[in-house]
């Protein structure tokens, strides 16, 4: 299924990885990558249960855009451990325009693709992204 905007299709191992994260806790982090020659959404990398966010934050390229999955754990304030999966659509301003246009226009459908995404962060250096962000969101 292609989207309409962009023309963009969502590989089947997107939506199979996410939901191994989602139920099976398998994975930490999963980054997506546009491969604009099959106009198609594929899972670029993914992180194991046991990595933190720092390295999760070093695994997005600098200069190019992908949107990628979190799943962070935190207590709350009565100190019960809680998760909430992020979503997250990396967008350096030193990257390509023609990427960003493209991410940013496919962006929505790929969302939708991904069902049980709880907070979604738009980040356009890691300075909006950062662990203090992540714990602002979820408090």
């Amino acid at each position: 299924m292609a989207n309409a905007a962009s023309g963009m299709a969502v590989n089947d191992e997107c939506k199979l990885k996410f939901l191994e994260l989602k139920a099976k806790r398998q994975y930490r982090y999963i980054i997506y990558k546009i491969e604009e020659a099959k106009k198609e959404v594929l899972v670029e990398k993914t992180g194991e249960p046991t990595t933190s966010y720092d390295d999760f934050a070093a695994d997005l390229p600098p200069n190019e855009c992908r949107y990628a999955v979190f799943d962070y754990d935190f207590f709350s304030e009565e100190n019960v451990p809680k998760s909430k999966i992020f979503f997250i659509a990396w967008s350096p301003d030193t990257s390509r325009i023609r990427s960003k246009m493209l991410y940013a226009s496919s962006k929505d459908r790929f969302r939708r693709e991904l069902d049980g995404i709880q907070i979604e962060l738009q980040a356009t250096d890691p300075s909006e992204m950062s662990l203090e962000v992540i714990n602002g969101r979820v408090a």
